[in-house]
This record gives C-alpha cells, sequence and structure tokens, in this order.
C-alpha cells in the first residue's frame, strides 16, 4: 500500500495537466499512487493522460460536479496514510512530498503540513513570491484573518483527519479550500515547510477570479468559522471581512479593466472602509481610488495601455502578496 495518495481533479486540462502530473512524477519521494478525478471533461484531457506510462497513476471519471466532489471522491478512494491535492494546473518542487512528509512524521501531533507557494502566470513563468508564512501549532486565529495555505494544491494531510471532517463542503465553492483548511485548524495542528514548493498557477479563467461568488462563499466561510469555532474569536469578524474584502478587491483590479469591475471594486472598497476605516488614511486607499477611476472612465484598451505604462506603481499582482503575507498590511 503506497503511504501517500495523490488527489487530483482536473476539468477540461489537457493543456496543463501532463506538466502537472510530471511535477508529480519527479518527486524524490516515490511511495505515492496517483488518483486522477476527470470531473466530465470534454476535450483531450483523458488522451493526455493515457500517454503516460505509468502504472501508479489512476483515473477515474465522473460527471462533473465540480472540484470539491471530485477531491471527495478521491478521498474515498485513497489508500495512503496521508493525501496531498494537486490541481490539474498547478505545479510541485522535486522535494515537496518529502519535506512534508518528514515534517508531519517530526510532529505527530500536526495533521497538515504546509509550504509556502510562488505563483506562475499562464506560460508557466514564476511572477511574484505569494504566501511565505511561518506560522505554525495552533493557526486557527491566524487562518481565519487570512488563508495564508494560499491553494488547494498545497498541505500534505493526515487521511484520517480529512475522513473525520467529512471531507470538503461542497455548498462554498470557490472557498471551500480556505474552509476546509479552517475545519482542519480548529481541531488540529499545523506545521510549515520554509520553503517556496508549490507553483501556484494565476489564471484569469479560474474560479477564484469569480470574485462575487469567492464574495458570497467567503461570508458563508466566516459566518461559519465564527459560529463553529472552538475559540473565542467573534472581536476578529471586522478585521475578518476588512482582510477579506481587501483580497477581493485586489482580484477584481487584477482583473480586466472596464466600468463592470470598476463598480465591483468599488463596492468592495466600502465594505473595507465599514470594517477598517483606518484605511482612509493610508497611501494605498488613494491608489486602489485612482485605478478604480481608470476603470471605470477609459475604455478597456486606454486602461491596458496606462497600465502596461505605468505597471510599477499599479501592481496588484504584488499588492495582493503583501496583504496575504501580512494581513494588516493595509
Amino acid at each position: 500500500m503506497p503511504l501517500i495518495s495523490i488527489i487530483i481533479p482536473v476539468y477540461n486540462g489537457e493543456k496543463t495537466i501532463l506538466e502537472t502530473i510530471q511535477s508529480v512524477l519527479n518527486q524524490t519521494f516515490k511511495d505515492f499512487e496517483i488518483l486522477i478525478i476527470n470531473d466530465g471533461s470534454t476535450d483531450s484531457t483523458l488522451e493526455v493522460i493515457a500517454s503516460i506510462p505509468n502504472s501508479n497513476i489512476k483515473v477515474f471519471s465522473y460527471p462533473n460536479t465540480g472540484v470539491s466532489a471530485s477531491r471527495n471522491r478521491g478521498i474515498a478512494l485513497a489508500s495512503g496514510e496521508y493525501i496531498s491535492f494537486i490541481d490539474a494546473d498547478d505545479l510541485w518542487t522535486p522535494d515537496k512530498l518529502e519535506a512534508q512528509l518528514k515534517a508531519l512524521q517530526e510532529n505527530p501531533q500536526a495533521a497538515v503540513a504546509y509550504s509556502w507557494t510562488d505563483w506562475i502566470d499562464e506560460s508557466g513563468t514564476v511572477i511574484n513570491g505569494g504566501c511565505h508564512h511561518k506560522i505554525s501549532g495552533n493557526v486557527y486565529a491566524h487562518l481565519i484573518l487570512a488563508d495564508f495555505i494560499g491553494s488547494g494544491s498545497n498541505p500534505l494531510i493526515r487521511k484520517s483527519a480529512l475522513l473525520e471532517l467529512n471531507g470538503f463542503d461542497q455548498s462554498v465553492p470557490p472557498a471551500e479550500d480556505w474552509d476546509m483548511w479552517l475545519r482542519l485548524a480548529a481541531h488540529y495542528l499545523f506545521t510549515v515547510v520554509p520553503q517556496a514548493q508549490i507553483l501556484y498557477r494565476i489564471s484569469h479563467q479560474s474560479a477564484s477570479c469569480n470574485v462575487l461568488k469567492m464574495e458570497q462563499s467567503s461570508l458563508k466561510v466566516i459566518q461559519k468559522a465564527i459560529a463553529q469555532s472552538p475559540y473565542p474569536i467573534e472581536h476578529l469578524k471586522s478585521h475578518c471581512l476588512a482582510n477579506r474584502y481587501k483580497y477581493l478587491i485586489y482580484k477584481t483590479l487584477d482583473g480586466y479593466p472596464n466600468r463592470k469591475n470598476g463598480l465591483i471594486a468599488l463596492q468592495f472598497l466600502w465594505k473595507i472602509l465599514q470594517n477598517d476605516p483606518n484605511i482612509i488614511k493610508k497611501r494605498v486607499f488613494w491608489k486602489i481610488m485612482l485605478k478604480i477611476t481608470i476603470f471605470m472612465t477609459l475604455s478597456p484598451q486606454q486602461s491596458q495601455r496606462l497600465f502596461h505604462k505605468i505597471s510599477q506603481p499599479f501592481n496588484i499582482q504584488s499588492l495582493l502578496m503583501q496583504i496575504q503575507l501580512n494581513p494588516n498590511l493595509l
């Protein structure tokens, strides 16, 4: 029986799935199985997977039901003592599994080992450092303020903990990852591998770029987390909401520069002000206001040309990185 089960949910991942699988096969730790959960793909995903001759790869196909259902199916099929998920467009460095397994074996009280994340663009080029936290042990109060795990492709988790919590909540996409980490943190300790080992692909087509849907699911996750927390964290609610809306506004302003996104960003900025009035005293507030104004007054073509010329002052990816590293930045 393999020690680790690696679960890859995929829907129409023909462009990236080969590179993702190769990054798993290149791991220095080799005692694993790969469970690919094909979530109703209609492109050549299955043909690409079939071109990889490796007996550790098992493919299971289902009608399209979303990433949470796919991960839960993978958990039910997994035979390993530990489980790690990787989305079909993300990558791992070769030492990811080895380092995280060592961290869990050296910390038997912990159920989750996570590493640092760097971001890559759609072509695979590293564009920024992402989440580089060193928080370990009881991480709940930190995690409610910001999802420093960064993506579903990051942690190595004891299977027993995932089964105890009945897997991912399918009612809160696309914030199901954050919800899962919070539920794990409410019951188990975390340990960190302070190395960048996850390459998270930034794509404007990803579910996390639907900011209005992310807003609604995030509010559900926050409400549920506060209601079910084993710790007194009600006093963190405003701080939590402000940080989440800061994350959402940066996702919005990093998107397509049109009036619709400008209006959405303005709504998010109002939510930030309601929960963190001091932001109006900070320089970044006026940078955000200027970018919103550009979104709402110039054509998309004019906006893109302007941002290209002055990209450094409006590097929203960099600001998003900083807010994840330091929730108190704003």
